[in-house]
């Protein structure tokens, strides 16, 4: 079944976004509030990208597992770590594109309508490039819990840890309980637990900085990564091995992208002070410790259990930090299925999925929200992903197409910005962008290398994500087609009333409509088997605009359309939830003669059948159709009471 209202419209033409971005900037009006969003955005946004220490250098040293390394393959390769962090994190997301904020909201569907603003008008490669985003960002929500819940859990095999209590038996049994319980804790809602994730994610980076500190005396020799030459002599003299090792060292940067899709939530400012002074410092300095333990002891290489991150602590400290860093590890999963449910919500609003259940857990927070389906399929893909791959080093391979390909695509919808919306010259947008590119181009080849490998599974759900939102997309805009084609006008309509009035009855219908210049189905149904008409007639049309909130003077607009006909558009940000029963309080306190309890909400419900004519091939009408069954019902979504609801169905053939 499937409702007339189908998904929000978004906008036809996108709005201009505010310039002031003071609040967004600065994380709020105060030195404590400031300071609270720094410590909040160390233990949200800083998660993935904290947790990479415990498997990125150990996965870039696999090639040499077998042969052992010398001396400047284990410095350049620490080098390519610390200046990926600078190149990729610091002067990319950081520095530059974290400026290219849609009224302070960050993300690859935030950047995609901000160039579409930017270029005037919706177009096929921004929508492309903004669906293909998302839908990457699946396979990464699935991907990181799996290996960073796994690679902290595994510090159990260290021989250090056997002596007390063996139980690296149950790393696979561990991991999946962890897991498992992470995700059944969701509808409950974070609020109450993320007050304790950035005092934790400070002990850990701390803990980070320390290990690395005391390591570096071993062989300072390592000092040398800090000098990028070592890291591009080491590219360019070893072959395809330094190749391969190249998609290894991404792992690094896996959760940059975090920095720009959590802005909204801890403004600007905040975050990159916590990155350029706390988060960076401490992940360089670990890496740093890593790679001087290493050089001090080479043998350790081709131990069974090689952990150099574990082994940089001593034998006492091994337990505490096992539940540190399995800690830091499940927040940094939550930061990314938080991720999941916030990207969810926007491609819904922008007409990219169909309406799910949304549920919000926080009655002052409006991003705490917990969708049900969306944490069904999340968990169902980490167990699968977490038995088939059983490591977190065969887990590796799998891990990088997604961040890379996804932080290709920021970069595109970057450049759009940088040259349509700041004005720069050509030259400059190829010059600098181009860099950028260049730079996520030559990772995602390096690890396009590994598809075979694993590498195949972000690709999978990537694509398989991508198809369901074209899909849906598609599908619908069809469907809207067919509805005005074989609907009649609005404006006729009201001329055969006065020609033929039907029977009125007390009070106010509302029909929710995609199309408000086309009589709604349910209106026509009703005026055919009840044959009779309200008082008083809404024509109620929902649009999603290309900003992340719509301000409450513009949450709606009204156009009479006769003396008891009225057209309603209600106007909501793509980060927002669309509850009308809110919107119809704005309009009663703006004069609008609206009482709940005495409105009938009416909704068209319609059984959809593929057509051989469609315009989509049968397979995707199929799927267009099992998509529209198990999307949420109108009366859900926009949250409109049940009791006040008629629905009335039709058989629709696409």
């Amino acid at each position: 079944m499937s409702n007339d209202a189908l998904t929000p419209q978004p906008a036809a033409q996108p709005t201009q976004p505010a310039t002031a971005q003071a609040a967004h900037d600065h994380g709020g009006q105060n030195g404590h509030g400031f300071w609270a969003m720094a410590l909040g955005s160390v233990g949200v946004v800083y998660g993935d990208i904290g947790t990479s220490p415990l498997y990125a250098l150990k996965a870039s040293l696999e090639h040499t597992r077998q042969t052992g390394a010398h001396e400047a393959e284990i410095i350049g390769i620490v080098s390519l770590l610390i200046w990926a962090l600078v190149f990729i994190v610091t002067v990319k997301y950081v520095l530059f594109i974290m400026r290219a904020d849609n009224k302070g909201e960050g993300g690859t569907l935030s950047l995609m309508a901000l160039a579409q603003h930017a270029v005037g008008r919706r177009t096929l490669p921004i929508f492309l490039l903004g669906v293909a985003g998302a839908a990457l960002f699946s396979g990464d929500a699935i991907i990181t819990p799996a290996i960073s819940v796994l690679s902290a859990v595994e510090g159990l095999k260290l021989p250090a840890v056997k002596q007390y209590v063996d139980l690296s038996p149950y790393v696979l049994p561990i991991t999946i309980a962890i897991l498992v319980s992470l995700f059944v804790v969701q509808s409950r809602g974070t609020a109450k637990v993320a007050a304790f994730f950035g005092p934790i994610m400070v002990v850990f980076f701390a803990t980070l900085a320390v290990l690395g500190l005391t390591h570096i005396s071993d062989e300072p020799a390592i000092l040398k990564a800090i000098n990028p030459v070592n890291g591009i002599v080491f590219l360019f003299s070893h072959g395809a091995k330094s190749f391969t090792t190249l998609g290894l060292v991404f792992l690094a940067v896996t959760g940059a992208e975090a920095l720009y899709a959590d802005m909204g939530h801890f403004g600007r400012k905040p975050i990159q002070l916590a990155w350029v002074f706390f988060v960076l410092p401490s992940l360089i300095l670990n890496y740093l410790g890593q790679g001087a333990f290493i050089l001090s002891q080479p043998q350790i290489l081709t131990q069974e259990n090689f952990s150099p991150f574990y082994q940089l602590a001593p034998d006492w400290a091994l337990i505490p930090l096992i539940a540190l860093a399995t800690l830091a590890t499940i927040i940094a999963s939550q930061a990314v299925i938080t991720g999941a449910f916030s990207i969810v919500r926007q491609a819904i609003q922008l007409g990219l999925l169909p309406r799910m259940e949304i549920q919000h857990t926080s009655a002052m927070a409006e991003g705490q929200i917990f969708i049900p389906r969306v944490n069904r399929l999340l968990l169902i893909g980490v167990l699968i992903l977490v038995m088939m791959f059983k490591t977190s080093d065969s887990l590796a391979n799998a891990y990088g197409i997604a961040v890379t390909a996804s932080m290709a695509v920021d970069t595109a919808l970057a450049s759009i910005v940088v040259w349509k919306l700041w004005r720069w010259p050509f030259w400059a947008v190829a010059l600098f962008v181009g860099f950028f590119l260049a730079i996520d181009l030559s990772f995602l080849t390096a690890n396009l290398v590994k598809v075979l490998e694993g590498g195949w599974v972000p690709i999978l759900l990537g694509a398989s994500a991508m198809i369901v939102m074209w899909t849906w997309s598609r599908g619908t805009a069809q469907l809207n087609e067919k509805s005005k084609r074989d609907s009649i006008p609005t404006a006729d309509l009201l001329r055969m009333f006065e020609k033929s009035k039907p029977t009125r009855v007390p009070g106010t219908a509302v029909f929710l409509t995609a199309t408000p210049d086309v009589a709604p189905p349910a209106l026509l149904h009703n005026l055919k088997h009840n044959k009779v008409l309200h008082e008083r007639v809404v024509l109620m049309n929902v649009v999603t605009e290309d900003v992340p909130r719509v301000e409450p003077a513009r949450r709606f607009e009204t156009h009479k359309l006769s003396d008891d006909f009225t057209a309603v558009t209600l106007h909501f940000g793509f980060m927002e939830s669309p509850r009308i029963p809110g919107a119809m309080g704005a309009l009663r306190k703006a004069g609008h003669k609206f009482d709940i309890m005495t409105t009938s909400f009416f909704l068209g419900r319609r059984s959809l059948k593929a057509s051989p004519t469609s315009g989509m091939p049968l397979w995707q009408d199929k799927l267009f159709i099992s998509l529209s069954k198990q999307a949420t019902t109108a009366t859900d979504f926009f949250a409109i009471p049940s009791d006040r609801v008629v629905e009335l169905g039709a058989q629709v053939t696409i």
